[in-house]
C-alpha cells in the first residue's frame, strides 16, 4: 500500500513537471518540479546501473523493467532484490 502511494507521488511529480511547460504555476513551482523530476530520473539511472542484476530478474520484458526502474527506482527493484534473496535462501536450505 505504501509502495503504491510513493509510486503515485513519483508519477505526480513527472506529470506536474510536464504540465508546467504548458501551465503557469505560482511561485516558480514549475521550475522546481522540473528540477525535481530531472533529479529523480538521474538518481534512478544510477540506481538502474547499480541494481541491474535485480532489474533483469523481472518476469516481464527487460525494457519494461528498465522503464519501471527509471520511473520508480528502488520502489521497483527492491522487491525484486528481496525475492531473489528469498529464492537463494530457499535453494541453500536442505
Amino acid at each position: 500500500m505504501l509502495n503504491t502511494f510513493f509510486k503515485a507521488n513519483c508519477i505526480a511529480v513527472y506529470l506536474l513537471a510536464i504540465a508546467s511547460h504548458f501551465v503557469s504555476f505560482p511561485m516558480q513551482a514549475g521550475e522546481i518540479l522540473q528540477t525535481l523530476a530531472l533529479a529523480l530520473i538521474l538518481v534512478h539511472v544510477l540506481e538502474a546501473v547499480v541494481a541491474f542484476r535485480y532489474i533483469k530478474t523481472y518476469e516481464g520484458p527487460l525494457y519494461v523493467s528498465l522503464l519501471l526502474a527509471l520511473l520508480f527506482g528502488l520502489l521497483h527493484w527492491l522487491p525484486l532484490a528481496r525475492r531473489a534473496k528469498r529464492a537463494a535462501q530457499e535453494q541453500a536450505a536442505p
